[in-house]
């Protein structure tokens, strides 16, 4: 069975060495299929969520779709 912690990590490495400051769900996607290959976009949605509700990504709608960053990573935030 597959750890939520495992997917939470995998998503965070790719974060921390992505090039750029914001992503979309489809490339987090690909990252965590490069280290957990079966897992259900499903599951890495909800562990991304987890990472905002953790304040460890926030979200960025660009209007037409949503982008996910890292926290603290190239970007100002609203306070």
């Amino acid at each position: 069975m597959l750890m939520e912690e495992d997917i939470k990590k995998a998503i965070m490495d790719f974060a921390e060495k992505s090039k750029k400051s914001k992503f979309y769900f489809k490339d987090m996607e690909k990252a965590v299929h490069k280290v957990i290959p079966d897992v259900k976009a499903r599951i890495i949605k909800k562990a991304a969520t987890a990472l905002i509700n953790e304040e460890k990504l926030i979200y960025f709608s660009t209007g037409s779709s949503t982008m996910y960053g890292m926290k603290g990573k190239g970007q100002i935030e609203d306070h």
